[in-house]
């Protein structure tokens, strides 16, 4: 086998790059299995320089069917390496498997994949391959029972793969294209609307909290009296929970309407969101 071959070889089954193969095969003296031993060794110690890298950029990828939809984060430095079909097909096929693990990241990057190695082998290989950190970020899977998903994906980049991802989770026996409808409208609203919480009740006291030391912080070189301070301040945080609470938000399809108007016009008893989640990259 003459030395082009051999790089050829090691290229394919390696998936490194023309002068990495030629280099490990010299140090080898053209033993190929020694070199993919030399790859990796140093496809290691190169992704573990790249890891401390920033990489805020890469793609939300959506798994699943309308009872169990799964939502994973996988982020590298640049938008040009998140449209690389290297790192598109890889994180296609990591969406099944984060949706088969119900989005438990331990477990999704133990997983063995197509080629017989696991998630976490197959990042570093990647990161040697392409040469950017790469990570995998937030998940969630949406699992209620008695209760359908709708997804909306925003900016996609490739099929199941965008920058912004919704589920919602809505329960009602009924089945009908007016309940479709909705669900459909309702991802949209989210994925603009950006709620953080169902219901006033449901908000984060944490939150709450930190928004009330802001205000206070905005308020208090007014010069106003104690008094009149403390109406400003309860006037801003409850407008700041009205617009957080997604019960409570202006209907973005019509915003003279809140959320809890049109779920009371569509007149269907039962019908309840029991759940949401909202996922842009690098948020």
């Amino acid at each position: 086998m003459s030395d082009i071959e051999k790089v050829k070889k090691l290229r394919q089954s390696t998936g490194a790059g023309f002068k990495d193969c030629n280099s490990a095969l010299k140090e080898s003296n053209g033993d190929l299995d020694k070199a993919i031993e030399i790859l990796r060794i140093k496809g290691v110690s190169k992704a573990s320089k790249k890891m401390s890298r920033d990489a805020n950029e890469g793609v939300i990828a959506l798994s699943g069917d309308e009872n169990q939809t799964s939502v994973i984060e996988v982020n590298c430095e640049t938008d040009f390496v998140a449209k690389n079909q290297d790192f598109i097909n890889f994180v296609k096929e990591l969406s099944e498997i984060n949706n088969k693990c119900s989005s438990k990241i331990e477990k999704v990057k133990s997983n063995l994949m197509k080629n017989g190695k696991s998630v976490d082998e197959n990042i570093v290989s990647l990161i040697s391959k392409i040469g950017e950190k790469i990570t995998i970020g937030r998940a969630k899977t949406i699992n209620n029972s008695g209760s359908k998903n709708f997804t909306y994906l925003h900016s996609v980049v490739k099929d199941n793969l965008s920058k912004l991802a919704v589920i919602t989770s809505i329960e009602t026996k009924e089945k009908n294209e007016k309940i479709d409808l909705f669900g459909k409208q309702l991802t949209m609203h989210v994925a603009a609307s950006n709620p953080l919480a169902i219901d006033l009740d449901s908000l984060d006291e944490n939150i709450i909290s930190k928004e009330q030391k802001l205000i206070a912080e905005e308020l208090k070189n007014l010069g106003k009296t104690e008094d009149v301070v403390k109406k400003i301040s309860l006037g801003k945080i409850n407008k700041f929970k009205q617009e957080n609470s997604l019960m409570n938000q202006a209907w973005v399809m019509e915003p003279k309407k809140k959320v809890k108007e049109i779920i009371s016009e569509l007149n269907i008893s039962d019908l309840k969101i029991k759940e949401f989640y909202r996922l842009k990259i690098g948020e």
